[in-house]
Parts: structure tokens; C-alpha cells; sequence
């Protein structure tokens, strides 16, 4: 993966090798093709905002009622796992820092990089690319394809298949969009952002309505009820901190940002602390009016509260919570993608997938490349349980490349850092993040244990395909002739390459 193959030249105007570079309209200067910086303030809040507000909100809550046992104490988890997202998470404060300071895409990924060195950064984005991404995409497209579906089967049970198959055509959508524009991409996030919120909105203000009608009796002895085990805690924490994940995503495309320095810090404390209020006032509605044993028996807990509560209204909301998740599937793979490219273009990944359509300006190689893993997920079996598996890996990571912040305070103190945030911010993040992960480890042995097995197989992957550099001859053969295969079929080129077009 590190040695370059030998590249063909792509012509302008099409998927057949050139013998040169393409001659250039008259008075017209050929484009080059790269990754350019359309992502805005509005943008950036919106991709946040976007894929953080997915299903989660909406079906989460009963995970950590259960995991915590009283309704104060499942307030307590929402709201500490906002205000960790906000004040220490991988995309908020300390990883404002970060994404002045390292001004290239790629997220945690380049972090840890960065610190820690390749192994390590290796052995995130193969767990990433293998494992994370697909399920989470897999589990995320499947809540779409069910809530789609909801409104044409009011009385009778919706058959998995016809899940699967919507799930399928959603997946496909969403991966046609991010190859073929990045402003389109942008842009109906920002639509489906107003959708998301929209749906809160839908919960939260009849929520209120019924608070002030005087509807408080599930708010009353708030913190009696079963009691919950402090090993019980890291698996709330885990579902909180689900609902709450995408506030890193911005930080996978700091190179397409436009003035990084100001847009990263503005656009995470503003979606973030949306997100968080938004997120506690939607728990709040839920509890005025269904009770902890209501909570707990819902598949869906938003369909639940609107069924209660919205009468007819209430078919609109599984239409919203479709929207809602589409966005997350849709902010997902325009953020991933970037972190598969940068690791191609680091030499950690095949090359082909750092490369960029002539025309398009769209990483098109590692936006597609999700496609065929996710599908196979989908079709694969129990998604909630590789996710499980790895779980402590993603924490694990995240807290390193916030700790990673700490060493280079110490190690490069001379390190020009525009946006600044105090030592025991990420200090408190990162103890709590392996906190969780050594708790976890303890408490539900098994899966941490599998997953911590399959990151462990990225140590020998790396080895083999990123050292091992004395590959046969036939096998770098056979290598080269795929890349430059599939360089002509996606017309697509290397960054560097582009600039001679």
C-alpha cells in the first residue's frame, strides 16, 4: 500500500487513457481536480447538527433508562453526555484545538497519527473501514428503511425484507449524492437539518404543553425506581454518547473548510449546545407523558409519545424520524469518506481510494467504497452486537486523540494554536473515556473482549500490507493493473496528478 503504482493519465472529457494533458478551452483555464473548500459556517453546522440527530433520540432513551433505573438519574446521563460531547469530546472543544492547530482532514484518524505514530493510526482506520462504519451506517440505514415504511403498515408488522430492501435503496442513494456533488451533499444536509429539528420540535413543545397542564407525576421522586449497578453505567453511557456522536465529523474535512481557524470552533459550540438542549427537552417531553414502564416496553419511543399524544398527527413522525436518520447516513459518509482518503493518501490504504474525479472534485473512490461493506452488513445478521464488539474501540481512540492534545501542549509548545482550551478539559475527557472503556472491559468481558481481538488483527494487516515492502513481483503487478483499471473506469486521478490537467 505504500509503494505508488504506475497511474494512467485520464483526459479530460473522458475514461480513455491520454497522450498528454488535455488542451484547455479557449480563454478558459482547465479545473483542477481537488477537494475544494465549500463548507461554511451554515455547512458545517448542518453537517454536525445533521449527523449527530440521527435515530438515536428517538430510540436511544430506553437503553439508558434501563442501564440507569430512574428518571433522574437517565436525565443525568443525557445531560453529562452532552456536556462531555461539548467540553471535551473529539469534535468539540479540544478537537476545535486540534483542527486549527493539525490542519488536515481525517479527523482522529490524523491525530493519532500525528502522536502516537502509524501503527496505531493504521489500526484505527481498519477497524473503521472493516467493522465501525459499515454496521454503524448498516444500523442507522435500517431505522430509515423501517420508519419509511411505518405509514403504508399501521396494522400489521412490517416484513423484515421489505426493511431490508428500502434500507438497501436508501444506502445506494446516499452513496450516488456524495459522488456526485459535494455542494449537493451540503446542501440537502442543510435541508434535512431543519427537518431533524423540526421533528424535536414536534416532541418538545407538545412535551411542554402537557408539563404545564400539570402532568408531573413521572417527575416526582426522580431518582426512585430500581436500583441501577454502577456496571450498568458505562452501557447508558455508551447509549448516551451514541445519540450524541457526529461531533467529530467536521474535523474529517478540515481541508474543505473555509477558514478553519474561526468555522471549527463557531460550528461545534453552536450545534453542539443545540443538540444537548434539544436532546434534554426531548427527554423531558418523553416523561411528561409516558411513564418508566412505557419507556421501557417501546420499540420507538418517539412513536409512542406522538401515538399518545398526536392522534392522526402522529403518522407525520415516523416520516421525520426517516429524514432525521437519512441526514445521519448522509453527514456520515460525506465526513468517513474523508478519512479513508487522507489514510490512502498516507499510504495506509490503496491508493485508488485517494484519488479525485476529473470533473466532479469528489473523492468518489472512498465514498463508494462503503457501499459494497455496508450491504453485505446488512444482510449479514446481528448489527446491534458488532457494535457491541466495538464500541471500546471507538471510546478508546477517541480518548487517545484527545490525550494527544495534552502531549503536544508539552511536546510542541511552540505549535501555532488559534482556538485554545484548558489542560483539564481534555484531561477529564480522555480519563473518562478509558474510564469507560476499563469499566466496560470488567463489567461485560466477552464483547469488549472480541472487539479488542478484532482490532488486534489491524497489528498484523499493517505489517503485512504497509511494511512489508519486498511484495512478489506478480502481486504488484496484478496490483498496478487494477489501480490503473479502475483509475479509467471512475475517471479519477491523484491530487498531485490533477494539477497537470
Amino acid at each position: 500500500m505504500v509503494r505508488k503504482p504506475a497511474v494512467a493519465t485520464l483526459s479530460k472529457g473522458g475514461c480513455l487513457p491520454s497522450a498528454g494533458p488535455p488542451r484547455a478551452r479557449p480563454g478558459r483555464a482547465p479545473a483542477a481536480a481537488v477537494l475544494r473548500k465549500k463548507i461554511t459556517l451554515l455547512r458545517g453546522v448542518s453537517i454536525i447538527i445533521g449527523t449527530v440527530i440521527g435515530g438515536g433520540i428517538f430510540i436511544a432513551p430506553t437503553g439508558v433508562l434501563r442501564n440507569t433505573g430512574s428518571v433522574g438519574l437517565a436525565l443525568a446521563v443525557w445531560t453529562g453526555c452532552g456536556l462531555l460531547s461539548l467540553f471535551g469530546g473529539s469534535g468539540a472543544l479540544s478537537y476545535a484545538e486540534l483542527g486549527t492547530s493539525i490542519k488536515k482532514s481525517g479527523g482522529h484518524y490524523t491525530y493519532i497519527l500525528e502522536v502516537f505514530g502509524p501503527l496505531l493510526a493504521f489500526v484505527r482506520v481498519w477497524v473503521e473501514l472493516l467493522i465501525i462504519r459499515p454496521a454503524a451506517t448498516a444500523v442507522i440505514s435500517l431505522a430509515f428503511g423501517r420508519y419509511i415504511l411505518e405509514p403504508f403498515f399501521v396494522h400489521c408488522d412490517i416484513p423484515e425484507l421489505a426493511i431490508k430492501l428500502m434500507t438497501a435503496v436508501g444506502i445506494t442513494a446516499v452513496m450516488v449524492l456524495n459522488s456526485m456533488s459535494v455542494s449537493w451533499s451540503a446542501r440537502l444536509q442543510i435541508g434535512l437539518t431543519v427537518c431533524k429539528l423540526t421533528a424535536i420540535l414536534f416532541i418538545i413543545i407538545p412535551g411542554v404543553i402537557q408539563l404545564a397542564k400539570g402532568h408531573t407525576e413521572h417527575f416526582k421522586d426522580p431518582f426512585s425506581g430500581r436500583d441501577a449497578s454502577i456496571m450498568g453505567l458505562p452501557l447508558a453511557f455508551y447509549y448516551g454518547m451514541y445519540s450524541y456522536a457526529g461531533w467529530f465529523y467536521l474535523n474529517f474535512l478540515t481541508e474543505e473548510v473555509e477558514n478553519p481557524e474561526r468555522t471549527i470552533p463557531l460550528a461545534i459550540c453552536i450545534s453542539m449546545g443545540i443538540v444537548t438542549v434539544g436532546y434534554v427537552l426531548t427527554n423531558v417531553a418523553y416523561f411528561s407523558t409516558l411513564s418508566v414502564h412505557d419507556l421501557l416496553l417501546s420499540k420507538a419511543v418517539a412513536v409512542t409519545f406522538a401515538e399518545r399524544l398526536l392522534g392522526n398527527f402522529s403518522l407525520a413522525v415516523p416520516i421525520f424520524v426517516a429524514l432525521s436518520c437519512f441526514g445521519s447516513m448522509n453527514g456520515g459518509v460525506f465526513a468517513v469518506s474523508r478519512l479513508f482518503y487522507v489514510a490512502s493518501r498516507e499510504g495506509h490504504l490503496p491508493e485508488i481510494l485517494s484519488m479525485i474525479h476529473i470533473r466532479k472534485h469528489t473523492p468518489l473512490p472512498a465514498v463508494i467504497v462503503l457501499h459494497p461493506l455496508t450491504i453485505i452488513m446488512l444482510f449479514s445478521g446481528d448489527l446491534d452486537s458488532l457494535l457491541n464488539f466495538l464500541s471500546f474501540a471507538r471510546w478508546l481512540f477517541i480518548g487517545l486523540a484527545v490525550a494527544g492534545l495534552i502531549y503536544l501542549r508539552y511536546k510542541r509548545p511552540d505549535m501555532h494554536r488559534p482556538f485554545k482550551v484548558p489542560l483539564f478539559i481534555p484531561a477529564v475527557f480522555s480519563f473518562t473515556c478509558l474510564f469507560m472503556v476499563a469499566l466496560s472491559l470488567y463489567s461485560n468481558p466477552f464483547s469488549t473482549g472480541v472487539g479488542f481481538v478484532i482490532a488486534l488483527t489491524g497489528v498484523p494487516a499493517y505489517y503485512l500490507f504497509v511494511v512489508w515492502d519486498e511484495k512478489p513481483r506478480w502481486f504488484r503487478r496484478a496490483s498496478d493493473r487494477v489501480t490503473r483499471t479502475l483509475q479509467i473506469i471512475l475517471e479519477v486521478v491523484p491530487e498531485e496528478d490533477s494539477q497537470k490537467l
